[in-house]
């Protein structure tokens, strides 16, 4: 099935290569007509699927559902998300986590897009794997105490949208 971006949003995305892996680094989803001191959002996901600039997944199209089109109050005043993973390799099934993955340039677009964000949103459902790519956002969240920290009652892949969002207590998590 094809998802597309929702109305009224305008996407930029930056891929990498690396051999012959190709790597998506961040989506860029801007609100059309926000003001530009609007808020944004970090949602850190796990891997990234076939999601660009022209086409989304099922799993961005949840999340800009949920941050631009739900009405609910963590979001208000929302204008920018950011989509990272904590593995850049773009890969829809059976994916393994292996350290190539990763990604060379995926730690450093993680850190910045944390840093531009008012709002992070851990955004890989109750379950999560991968202990050391874990450890690591977690890692990079015990700086940032004055955002807003969210996470996920499931992947997005498989959101229903009542209760979906969830405060996230970071000091729980180290």
């Amino acid at each position: 099935m094809r998802y597309e971006h929702i109305d009224g949003v305008e996407v930029s995305a930056q891929f990498s290569s690396e051999g012959e892996s190709r790597y998506r680094n961040r989506l860029d989803i801007t609100l059309n007509g926000a003001a530009s001191a609007g808020k944004t959002v970090c949602a850190v996901m796990q891997n990234p699927s076939y999601a660009g600039e022209d086409v989304a997944d099922k799993s961005v199209q949840f999340l800009e559902k949920v941050v631009f089109k739900k009405g609910l109050p963590e979001f208000d005043g929302v204008r920018r998300l950011i989509v990272v993973n904590q593995f850049a390799y773009i890969q829809t099934n059976d994916f393994e986590g292996l350290p190539n993955q990763i990604g060379a340039l995926n730690d450093a677009t993680i850190r910045a897009a944390l840093h531009e964000s008012d709002i992070v949103v851990l955004a890989w459902g109750s379950s999560n794997r991968f202990e050391a790519r874990k450890a690591f956002v977690h890692c990079l969240l015990g700086s940032m105490n004055h955002k807003a920290l969210f996470k996920t009652r499931m992947h997005p892949s498989r959101g229903r949208y009542d209760g979906f969002i969830q405060p996230f207590v970071h000091a729980d998590h180290i």
